[in-house]
Formats: structure tokens, C-alpha cells, sequence
């Protein structure tokens, strides 16, 4: 036998065995007579063997044929298979992925992150949606996202960058990548020193606050660490921006909350002071549902991520974390 025969010598061979005649098979695969005859010669050659009976009734299988005939029908079966899953796995590893993110671009490394993914041998399309921490992290449960920035509240102790932890959120099971540890600052216009400096939490509840929307991070931070203390801070104002948080704090309306790192880019112009006892730490993490955490477009998310981060291959954390709302609530 010489080379295996070609799919379409196959389908020409099943056609004419199923309808009798080259006519009609080549009506139905939409190829010339002469086409399927050159075809049906070539599929006898390659094999050394006669398939057919020619008649001046049509065409009948011969013994060879009706031999080779579930053969064919496997083969070209096969084939349709293969096509399906080639393109199923196509369509999943160059998809798109619906990424939520939070805070500025800047300091969750956004930037870098989607050019990976855009530049990859998959070329992956990014779908960004901004939002609040909290909305973020519904979304994916929701499916409506793939995955996202979250800040958690209750970083593990033994959790160090690049590690990962199964948390349960509102019923959801979530895989969470540690990417990095930062401080949340309590910031007061600079006229309020004596009334925060030297305070704890409790010294600092009856003072008005700028709020946040409800699904921020700042809004959950605040509400675990007052609720322990049987307070609820008095919000005066509100704002979604950490710069546009410090920019009410500075002209004199309440206390707020402020990273770190936010708090260095403005330090030569800032008209506020810091807390000096009180300090609040969160991980930035990355999320997404862990039952979904394997599909090729949100591992190669993950890959990404720990390439940008510089991250070592992401370990386990030793056991799952219950997190179902309950949170720590200060630090210092």
C-alpha cells in the first residue's frame, strides 16, 4: 500500500458506496463526476485493492470495499474530531479575557501586565472593567469577569508574594495569588495633628471621616476595624480616588485613608498629617474562581502576572483560608 489516503478520498468513497452512483455523491459533496471518479481511482490505487462493482445500475461495494467501509467512516469521524477540538482549543488559548482591576494602573503593574498577554505566542485580547475591590471579586464569582485585582483585607500571616490560597467569599471559592503587601495610612488635614497624633482606633472614631462607595476597599477596612469597637465612623463626604481623598482631607473636611505608596508620590507638596499609632496592611492579590483556575487563557493569566511581578512559581498556602466576611481588624 502506498500513502494513506486523503480524507476527501475517503468521503468520496463513503458517499458513492451510501448513494450507488458518482452523480449523486458528487451532487452531495459538491465536487465534478469527473472529480470523484479521479478520486475513487486514486483510493483504489493507494490501496491495491478493487472497491467497487461498476454496473450499468450504479456502483456496489466488494467484499474489499465492504471491509474497508467502517474504516472510512472512523477515519473521516475522526478527522471531524480532531478539526472541533483544534479549533475549540484555538478559540480558547487567543479568546478574549475580562480583567477587573482596582487602584491606579501604575501600582497594580496593569500596563505590563496586558502587553504580556497582547504579545504571547496565544496573543490573548484583553477586556478591561474598572471597579471597587468588592465588585470586582463578585463579578468573577458571577462569571461576568475571568479575573481581577482584589485587596484582601486578612493577609495570612505565612503568606509571602506569589503564593496561593483558596478563600471563601460570599459563598464563592476563590484562588488568590499574593502579588504584594502594602499600608493603608490614616491621613488628617494638617491643622488636626494634636487630635491624631499618639491615637489608637478608638481615639479616632468621633472624628468625621471621607467615605467610599460601598463595594471600596477603604469602605470594608474602616467598617472591620470600627464595628469591634461598637462605633461607626460619622462620613462627611465621599469620594472613589485616593487622590481625590486626600485632596478633602487636605482642605480640612475629615480623615481618610491612603496608601503608602500614593502618600510618596505627593510628599513635597502635602498639606496633611499621618497617624502615627494606627496603620491598617492588605495583600494586592489576583483572583479568580477556583474552579476555573486551570483554563488554559487564566493560567496563562497567572503566568503572566508572576512574570510582571517578578514572583517565584506560585506555591499553595498550607490550608484553605475561610474568609466569609470575617476580617481582622487593625494592625499596630
Amino acid at each position: 500500500m502506498n500513502d494513506l489516503p486523503r480524507i476527501q478520498a475517503l468521503r468520496c468513497f463513503i458517499t458513492v458506496a451510501r448513494e450507488g452512483t458518482v452523480s449523486r455523491a458528487a451532487t452531495l459533496l459538491h465536487l465534478t463526476q469527473p472529480a470523484v471518479s479521479l478520486q475513487l481511482k486514486g483510493l483504489e490505487e493507494s490501496t491495491g485493492l478493487q472497491l467497487f462493482n461498476r454496473t450499468p445500475g450504479g456502483f456496489t461495494l466488494t467484499e474489499a470495499g465492504a471491509a474497508l467501509l467502517p474504516l472510512a467512516h472512523r477515519t473521516v469521524s475522526a478527522s471531524a474530531d480532531f478539526r472541533t477540538a483544534a479549533d475549540s482549543l484555538r478559540e480558547s488559548l487567543r479568546g478574549t479575557l475580562r480583567v477587573g482591576t482596582i487602584l491606579d494602573p501604575e501600582s497594580i503593574r496593569l500596563g505590563p501586565f496586558v502587553r504580556s498577554l497582547a504579545t504571547s505566542s496565544k496573543k490573548t485580547e484583553v477586556f478591561l472593567r474598572y471597579g471597587m475591590t468588592e465588585d470586582v471579586l463578585a463579578q468573577i464569582g458571577r462569571g461576568e469577569l475571568d479575573v481581577g485585582y482584589y485587596i484582601d483585607a486578612t493577609p495570612a500571616e505565612f503568606l509571602t508574594s506569589g503564593m496561593l490560597s483558596e478563600r471563601t467569599i460570599d459563598d464563592g471559592k476563590f484562588q488568590l495569588m499574593a502579588l504584594a503587601r502594602f499600608d493603608y495610612r490614616v491621613i488628617a488635614p494638617l491643622q488636626w495633628s494634636g487630635k491624631v497624633l499618639g491615637k489608637d482606633w478608638a481615639g479616632l472614631a468621633d472624628l468625621p471621616w471621607i467615605g467610599t462607595p460601598h463595594d471600596s476597599a477603604h469602605r470594608r477596612l474602616l467598617d472591620d476595624v470600627f464595628r469591634p469597637i461598637g462605633s461607626s465612623p460619622k462620613r462627611i463626604a465621599f469620594a472613589d480616588q485616593e487622590e481625590a481623598m486626600i485632596d478633602l482631607v487636605e482642605g480640612g473636611n475629615g480623615l481618610g485613608l491612603a496608601r503608602d505608596s500614593v502618600l510618596d508620590r505627593v510628599t513635597g507638596k502635602r498639606n496633611f498629617v499621618i497617624a502615627d499609632k494606627v496603620a491598617l496592611t492588605c495583600d494586592l492579590g489576583f483572583a479568580c474562581l477556583t474552579s476555573r483556575r486551570h483554563e488554559p487563557m487564566i493560567a496563562q493569566a497567572f503566568s503572566a502576572m508572576q512574570a510582571v511581578w517578578d514572583l517565584k512559581p506560585a506555591s499553595t498556602a498550607p490550608a484553605p483560608i475561610e474568609a466569609a466576611r470575617s476580617r481582622k481588624s487593625a494592625r499596630r
